[in-house]
């Protein structure tokens, strides 16, 4: 199945605004933007933004980020003919049979370990950024660790929802990566309360991480940044404190910086990462607890994407050659690494530069990067500004399926 694209940014805007009987005038000055970043945009002069515009603009006109850039709404056909959608995780997240009744399920569920195992081999397929297998084992994952929540008591029933927590909280980062956070704050919605039914303290932790970052995708940035902020101040690590509680605290520095930075609030950007370089640094070298990496590289990944948030696309690039040890971290944060890299470059209007971390990024985590928005609209913005007819260039914007 072919991906077409949608209507560029500046489309989605328009007619956003008309709806909204909006001059774009009066559409700059509710965003708190140059009347002209808004007339680039809509006659395609621009067909790139940053995120803190995009977040401005999409608060303006009531709707979410995702609305505004577009992202394909379902994964390819694969190889053996099965069709995993974001229908299969909607519904494996909000199962009819939850109001309707269970049919009775002709197997028996599995193991704990059995499922725990199950977990393990998905959470790495996400961040190997395989989005079709997500879309095919996840929701069998989610039932079977509902079957066996429900079927057991005690230690083994805390067991499962933990498992069941995790799960959804895979749910969730795949349906927000793909745009669709009305899911995605579903999904969160049912870890968080089965991992109150867990035996593992650090769930609740972890749901408010990814709790912030979905808000994020949501343009909900101040409620984000107060999410991961209060879940912060909760599990403030001492001197003596085990590297986990360590990790999960500076991944929600990182959450919340992420949030700052989209704010514009730079010096409050700067305080978050001096914070989480220290927990970091503390920790020693990058360890992966509940599917989320945390330590130096990370750090260091995050500084050059808020870099090139803040537009200092120099010094980002200069900051990406001293990221330490960046094989530590998986394929998905490495792609998105260097999608930053080009997006520096580009900014620079370095496109040899931005090409070559475009197609690194492809080679790390190709089938991810197809349904990466902020991928794609850098390939469709530097192929419009290239004048061959074919190149590199050309060849991946066709590997990505995009049209025109």
């Amino acid at each position: 199945m072919e991906l077409h694209e949608e209507p560029g940014i500046g489309d989605r805007i328009a007619r956003l605004r008309t709806r909204r009987k909006l001059t774009q005038e009066g559409l700059a000055e509710q965003a708190g933007l140059c009347v002209d970043v808004v007339r680039k945009l809509e006659q395609g002069v621009r067909r790139t933004a940053r995120l803190a515009t995009l977040n401005a603009l999409a608060k303006a006109l009531d709707v979410e980020p995702s609305v505004l850039v577009g992202q394909p709404a379902t994964f390819e056909i694969r190889s053996d003919g099965e069709r995993p959608s974001v229908l299969a995780l909607r519904q494996a997240i909000s199962p009819v049979s939850d109001l309707l009744g269970d049919e009775p399920d002709p197997e028996d569920p599995p193991g704990i370990a059995a499922l725990r195992a199950s977990l393990r081999s998905t959470e790495r397929i996400r961040r190997d950024g395989r989005m079709g297998e997500i879309g095919a084992l996840l929701p069998q994952l989610i039932r079977d660790a509902k079957a066996v929540a429900r079927a057991s008591t005690g230690d083994e029933a805390a067991a499962a929802h933990s498992v069941l927590a995790e799960a959804y909280q895979v749910a969730a980062t795949t349906l927000a990566a793909l745009g669709k956070e009305d899911a995605a704050f579903t999904a969160l919605e049912r870890s968080m309360e089965a991992g109150g039914k867990s035996d593992d303290a650090h769930l609740e932790t972890v749901g408010f991480s990814s709790l912030a970052w979905v808000l994020t995708k949501q343009g909900r940035l101040a409620d984000a940044e107060r999410v991961a902020l209060n879940a912060a101040e909760r599990i403030e690590p001492g001197f003596r404190s085990p590297p986990v509680e360590l990790a999960l605290w500076g991944v929600l520095l990182l959450r919340a910086a992420t949030a700052a930075v989209r704010l514009e609030r730079q010096d409050a950007v700067r305080e978050l990462l001096t914070m989480a370089s220290a927990a970091a640094a503390r920790i020693g070298t990058d360890r992966l607890d509940y599917a989320t990496p945390f330590g130096p590289a990370n750090v260091g990944v995050a500084k050059v994407n808020f870099l090139v948030e803040m537009e200092q696309s120099a010094e980002a690039l200069r900051t990406a050659r001293t990221v330490p040890e960046l094989q530590a971290l998986p394929p998905t944060w490495r792609a998105r690494f260097h999608i930053d890299r080009a997006l520096a470059f580009a900014d620079l209007h370095k496109d040899d530069g931005a090409l070559e971390a475009l197609l690194t990024a492809e080679r790390t985590a190709p089938e991810w990067m197809r349904y990466h928005s902020t991928s794609r609209r850098l390939v469709a913005d530097l192929r419009n500004r290239e004048r061959r007819r074919t190149s590199p260039l050309t060849e991946l914007a066709d590997r990505l399926r995009l049209d025109g």
